[in-house]
C-alpha cells in the first residue's frame, strides 16, 4: 500500500511538471528565469579525503521559473552512504555514528538525475517536492563492487528564499525535508539486515541552499 502511495504520489508530480512545462512553452524567451544551486552540506565533506564517514556527497540543481509561483528543475545528485539512511534524529542517529554500531559493512554508493517543482507560498516562503531516481552500487571496504539495485528517493521541502545583492541575483533557501524510499531493490543481505532495523524515511533533516540566478 505505502509502494503504490508514493508511485501515486510521483505520476501526480509528473503530471504537474507536464503541464507547467506547456504554460512555459506559450512565453517568450526573455520572461525565463534560471536558477543554479547547491546544498551546504556538500562543503562539510571537502578534506576529508577517505574517511570513513565521507559521504562524497556532490548536488546540483539547475531550475528555470515558469511565473511568480512555480519553479522547475533538474536535480543531479551522488552520495556515499556508511550506514542506513533510515535512523532518525530520536534513535540516537550522532551517537551511532560516534559508536559505528550500526556501520555497514562496506558502502552504498547513489547516483542518479532527477527533477523537482517547487511552489511560492507567501514572499518567500515556498514548499517543494523531488523526484530521484537512484541507481546503487554497492561496495566493500576495498571498493570491490558487490551488487547494484534501483531506488526510488523521494523528498518534501518546506522553506524561506532570501534573496540578495544588487539584482538580487544571489539567494539561500534554508529549509527542512522529509525523505521516502519505499521503492528499494536488490540490497545485498549483509546491508538489508541493518536497513530492516530503520525506517524507510528520514524526518526533519535540516538544510541551507546556496544558489546565483541567470
Amino acid at each position: 500500500m505505502k509502494k503504490l502511495l508514493f508511485i501515486g504520489l510521483t505520476l501526480f508530480t509528473l503530471n504537474v511538471f507536464a503541464q507547467q512545462t506547456t504554460e512555459l512553452s506559450k512565453q517568450g524567451d526573455n520572461d525565463l528565469k534560471y536558477r543554479v544551486s547547491f546544498p551546504a552540506i556538500i562543503l562539510g565533506n571537502l578534506g576529508e579525503g577517505g574517511e570513513r564517514t565521507n559521504t562524497q556527497h556532490i548536488e546540483l540543481h539547475i531550475k528555470r521559473e515558469l511565473n511568480a509561483k512555480s519553479i522547475v528543475g533538474i536535480k543531479l545528485a551522488t552520495w556515499r552512504l556508511f550506514q542506513p539512511m533510515g535512523i532518525q534524529w530520536w534513535d540516537g542517529l550522532l551517537d551511532k555514528i560516534d559508536s559505528k554500531e550500526e556501520f555497514y559493512p562496506g558502502y552504498l554508493r547513489e547516483t542518479g538525475v532527477g527533477f523537482s517543482y517547487q511552489h511560492m507560498l507567501w514572499k518567500g516562503l515556498f514548499a517543494s517536492i523531488e523526484v530521484l531516481p537512484l541507481f546503487k552500487t554497492y561496495l566493500d571496504l576495498d571498493n570491490n563492487k558487490i551488487a547494484n539495485g534501483f531506488k526510488l528517493y523521494n523528498s518534501y521541502h518546506i522553506g524561506y528564499h532570501f534573496a540578495f545583492g544588487k539584482k538580487k541575483q544571489f539567494f539561500i533557501e534554508p529549509q527542512f525535508h522529509c525523505n521516502v524510499w519505499h521503492i528499494d531493490t536488490n540490497t545485498p543481505d549483509e546491508f538489508k539486515q541493518l536497513d530492516n532495523k530503520w525506517d524507510s524515511y528520514f524526518l526533519f533533516e535540516p538544510n541551507l541552499y546556496i544558489g546565483i540566478k541567470l
